[in-house]
């Protein structure tokens, strides 16, 4: 079955001093630089993702900003997909379903930022579509909200979004047990 890497919304505005910071953003970097390597290394298709807002009052992934770039530790090379979207769901008014059935792709390895939103819905999305899915839980990050006044810690998001996502529509692993799984 042939797998493709998608890595979704790595961009400069989750980062340190960014206009929406995560959770230990750089940890999730990490590993998906791992994951990169190894699909680099096997010449297997990659494919990034890359929000722009279409909401000036989001405040963040604006249009022309150095916020809205790709974070330069995992710049795509030049035979390397990007596609360009303006909603959460990384399949919702682009070209990535078309891309993947026309390069025979059918199972994706699924990274990225940030889990409760974008990861969440694009994997649902790939799933109905009908394709094999992988989320890499620690290659995703999300962040802290205030719910009914009290704090759900990016921790907890995390793992309620992962297990959500692991009930039905993926496979979740860590980037390790994933790599090991390849050998």
């Amino acid at each position: 079955m042939k797998e493709a890497l998608i890595i979704i919304d790595v961009q400069n505005d989750y980062f340190q001093a960014g206009k929406m910071e995560l959770r230990n953003p750089s940890e999730a970097l990490g590993n998906i630089k791992k994951l990169l390597a190894e699909f680099r290394n096997e010449k297997k298709e990659i494919i990034f993702i890359k929000h722009i807002s279409v909401r000036e009052e989001a405040g963040f992934f604006l249009k022309d900003t150095v916020g809205a770039e790709i974070h330069n530790e995992i710049f795509p090379s030049d035979s390397e997909k990007i596609v360009i979207k303006n909603y959460p769901n990384s399949f919702f008014n682009t070209e990535l379903d078309q891309y993947l059935k026309e390069k025979g792709v059918e199972s994706l390895i699924i990274t990225g930022m940030m889990t409760h939103m974008c990861v969440d819905s694009t994997t649902r999305a790939a799933k109905d579509l009908g394709y094999k899915c992988t989320v890499i839980k620690d290659t995703c990050a999300t962040r802290d909200f205030i719910f009914e006044e009290k704090l759900v810690a990016a921790e907890e998001i995390q793992k309620s979004f992962m297990t959500a996502l692991g009930y039905y529509y993926a496979d979740i692993l860590s980037c390790e047990e994933y790599l090991e799984k390849r050998v």
